[in-house]
């Protein structure tokens, strides 16, 4: 109601007089008199005319004015209707009573007409006042719904984008608690064509849909690149050129990215801006931190991005820990922060390395009484067999007619890009849109890969294979392949792929040609050297995965068939 229009005010006295007085004090201001005898029928009367403002006598017949104003107050609920005592009462105590009982002022008898003029426009502003808060309430509420709800939306889309991936696998265990509807924090996780498994932790600045708004595109990016087999150093450098691109001055993405390869027992690591990632070794329960040396991904141009990364030896069974600073900040109830130390304590003093994923949730869960103030994620992986490793999320195998169908393809790779470019992603990609064939994807890479490393290294930088007889002569071997890679001013890599329907699948026939000596193909072993071995395995591990393989000329050549049925 507007404060220039009259008001209704609702007057209960069981004295005539009093009521004639203020009826015509109300009538003097512009106001409209309700007048009432007893506290009943004040009730009665502020359900029927719902007044603006109630002069109560404290001392009234039937219902006093005490318990006439708790049922007016109560039957008010979230509506200010203020409350005057009129009384003739002066002690403490029964002043008290008239405010306890709901009432918001009192006049003591005889009336001041003009202390009651100046008490009923201090009301009707109040009263004004909590109307427009409650309007404002109310439109926050509403803008909130509309929010929650957009956010809810959002979310749907971004749980769509940032599905998780290969994190139902039996060696990775992780918490992601949001602190609200959307998480700052984002895990990703998928494995290459190659089998090989990458996990990213990141922690954007910020809560809630703004710290989520980077998380589309860094997945996106991630699942798309790794689904194509892109290294974890061209991963990173196009989610940080992305997010450089998209994300707001001040708002980045503190992260942790992972490689765990299950076939040489090895870890790759490159920390940017979060907290300490430790390995945990089963063997002995020692502790290797890895600490951040990078700035967070979206700060730096690609110029300057720095995607060095910390390699490490893994046994079986031995455990990678990542957290996001959520876990040390958490704060108990004298604001004092769970610390790292407190962390660290968890993984000494464990005598099973299995219970402390869950050992540190606990942990943090009692420091900080059940409340939290920042979002909290924590991921263990343990490296284990890559049998015991779910492979990678892939298509049904069943024929669709969209997509590419009979087609081939020429590439040949020069010096200049042989020095610089993979190109097992584009080739791949290429591949992956044939109806049925993205099925098969982990095969397709390793031949591509074999067929690619073999023409590379042993055709036009001729390395000697025998070199990797030894862990030592290993690394003398991609010593010696950098060297010559950089040096490289002659030579070729041919690559043609053809694909034709066959029946319910198809054909595809890959052929690498290098410009290279070539080698006596006819000495060939037909099958597979020795696990233990690090050479010679690639060219029976082709004939395994094809379903012909063919060398021409002087070995420099090598045609591979691999065919491919839907119902399989």
């Amino acid at each position: 109601m507007d404060s220039q229009q009259p008001l209704r005010i609702l007057i209960a006295d069981d004295t005539d007089s009093d009521r004639l007085i203020l009826e015509s004090i109300v009538r003097r201001e512009g106001h409209v008199p309700v007048s009432v005898a007893d506290g009943r029928q004040a009730v009665e009367a502020f359900l029927e005319q719902r007044p603006d403002l109630v002069l109560m006598d404290a001392l009234m017949p039937v219902m006093d004015g005490f318990e006439a104003a708790e049922l007016i107050k109560a039957r008010a609920g979230d509506e200010l209707v203020p409350i005057i005592f009129l009384t003739s009462l002066s002690d403490t105590e029964s002043l008290v009573r008239c405010l306890e009982a709901g009432g918001d002022d009192f006049i003591s008898k005889p009336y001041n007409r003009v202390i009651l003029q100046a008490k009923i426009k201090a009301f009707m502003r109040m009263r004004d006042m909590h109307r427009v808060v409650q309007q404002q309430r109310d439109q926050i509420s509403l803008h909130n719904r509309q929010l929650l709800q957009e956010q809810e939306v959002a979310k749907k889309v971004f749980d769509n984008i940032a599905h998780t991936g290969c994190l139902d696998a039996p060696n990775v265990k992780y918490r992601l608690s949001p602190l609200a509807i959307f998480n700052g924090d984002v895990i990703v996780a998928a494995i290459r064509p190659s089998g090989s498994m990458m996990v990213l932790l990141g922690d954007f600045t910020g809560h809630g849909l703004p710290a989520a708004v980077g998380a589309m595109p860094l997945a996106n990016c991630f699942y798309g690149m790794v689904k194509k087999g892109f290294a974890m150093v061209d991963i990173l450098r196009e989610i940080n050129q992305k997010l450089k691109q998209t994300l707001p001055l001040g708002v980045f993405c503190c992260a942790t990215m992972v490689e765990l390869n299950f076939n040489s027992h090895r870890a790759r690591i490159w920390n940017g801006g979060l907290p300490d990632c430790v390995l945990y070794r089963q063997r002995d329960g020692s502790l290797q931190p890895f600490r951040s040396s990078h700035l967070p991904l979206g700060i730096l141009d690609d110029s300057a991005f720095k995607d060095d990364c910390l390699h490490v030896d893994m046994a079986l069974g031995d455990k990678i820990y990542l957290w996001s600073d959520g876990i040390i900040e958490a704060r108990n109830k004298s604001g004092e922060m769970f610390g790292e130390e407190r962390l660290l304590e968890i993984f000494r003093e464990a005598n099973d390395g299995e219970a402390i994923f869950h050992r540190i949730l606990d942990a943090v869960d009692t420091y900080c009484g059940g409340e939290r103030n920042d979002d909290l994620s924590l991921i263990e992986l343990t490296m284990t067999e890559q049998a015991s490793v779910v492979s990678p999320r892939e298509e049904p195998r069943e024929h669709r007619y969209s997509g590419l169908q009979e087609w081939a393809l020429s590439l040949r790779l020069e010096p200049s890009t042989l020095r610089l470019f993979d190109p097992l992603p584009l080739l791949l990609s290429i591949l992956v849109e044939v109806p049925g064939l993205s099925s098969y994807s982990g095969r397709l890479y390793t031949l591509l890969a074999e067929l690619y490393t073999n023409a590379l290294e042993h055709g036009v930088l001729q390395l000697d294979s025998s070199l990797k007889g030894t862990s030592a002569g290993f690394a003398e071997y991609y010593r010696q392949r950098q060297q010559r890679l950089a040096e490289l001013a002659a030579g070729h890599v041919d690559i043609r792929l053809r694909h034709k329907l066959l029946g319910n699948g198809g054909e595809l026939t890959i052929i690498v040609e290098d410009s290279g000596p070539g080698f006596d193909y006819l000495q060939l072993r037909p099958l597979c050297p020795g696990a233990d071995q690090f050479s010679g395995r690639g060219l029976g591990l082709i004939r395994q995965l094809s379903h012909a393989v063919e060398y021409r000329g002087n070995g420099s050549e090598v045609e591979v068939v691999f065919q491919w049925d839907a119902n399989d």
